[in-house]
């Protein structure tokens, strides 16, 4: 479903991972519909214009709607209780673009995990209370999935194939594309906690990134930025709701996962690539981060 001023880039790249499944299965896996609020021609964000097949009085037999939308737009009483309705027969939902604040808007993402385009996090979070938000790539929470924007949604869509037809589809069709890699659902969106943090903070992030081998103490951040270290602790509770070392520990747990997925390196070398003295302590504090030992990781 398109409204007025979606982004064409999200609604293609949730779409056309499918219809490239379909080419490359020889089969249609997928069926694909679009829908309009009238069914008359919708314009783009760009002013380019989609005609949608049918209206959506016209057609509610699917298995799972995507909603392509623009930022910050206020659902009508119809179209909510359209989707209420849906959501009463079973269907499942997707927000694509700024279709995620349209389902929260719509009250349809209360008790979820949920993720929408960092720029409107902090407006979502704080209207939203309800809704267990993110800024994950993209979430996907039983009925409902929800991405960052942009190209989060094939990554999305690469997972949603993945888990209806297998991985080496779901690779096939990546390469198709000519992506370098699938993205997971659990990284976060690009530089989204740090859109217009002070300079010190992302600078304190990217001396983070850069000794992920060797760790840095918060003290040695601070005096590497020439601040006191109570004021880096206030920036990262201000911007990124952490504490510095737990902030550096996600950020050095997610380049071990990223090692464990995409490498043949044994986790106890990752271990010491990530800046743990022991493989057991890393053992630890992944599975206290993720829910899975890094072994357990590498089997899923």
């Amino acid at each position: 479903m398109v409204l007025p001023g979606f982004s064409l880039l999200a609604e293609a790249c949730a779409t056309e991972p499918l219809a490239v499944a379909n080419r490359l299965a020889g089969t249609p896996l997928y069926s694909l519909v679009t829908l309009g609020l009238d069914g008359r021609p919708v314009p783009s964000g760009s002013s380019q214009v989609l005609n949608p097949d049918r209206a959506i009085a016209d057609d509610d037999a699917f298995d799972l709607l995507l909603v392509c939308a623009p930022w910050g737009e206020p659902p009508k009483a119809a179209l909510v209780a359209w989707l209420r309705r849906l959501v009463a027969q079973g269907r499942s939902l997707a927000g694509v673009g700024g279709g995620a604040e349209l389902l929260a808007n719509a009250g349809l993402l209360d008790g979820y995990r949920a993720t929408v385009p960092w720029p409107r996090f902090e407006a979502v979070a704080g209207a939203h209370p309800g809704i267990r938000l993110s800024r994950q790539l993209f979430e996907i929470d039983r009925d409902r999935l929800t991405c960052g924007g942009g190209t989060a949604a094939m990554d999305m869509m690469m997972t949603l194939i993945a888990s209806h037809h297998g991985s080496e589809l779901a690779e096939r069709v990546s390469a198709h594309f000519v992506l370098e890699r699938v993205r997971m659902a659990d990284e976060p969106q690009p530089d989204s906690p740090l859109a217009g943090a002070p300079q010190s903070l992302v600078d304190a992030v990217a001396l983070m990134e850069a000794n992920i081998e060797e760790p840095l103490t918060t003290h040695e951040l601070a005096e590497h930025l020439g601040v006191s270290r109570r004021q880096l602790e206030r920036l990262f509770k201000k911007h990124l709701r952490a504490v510095p070392s737990r902030y550096y520990m996600g950020l050095r747990l997610q380049r071990a996962r990223r090692l464990l997925r995409e490498s043949e390196q044994p986790a106890g070398e990752i271990a010491l690539l990530t800046g743990f003295s022991s493989a057991a302590h890393f053992s630890t504090a992944y599975r206290n981060h993720f829910g899975v030992t890094p072994r357990e990781e590498r089997l899923g």
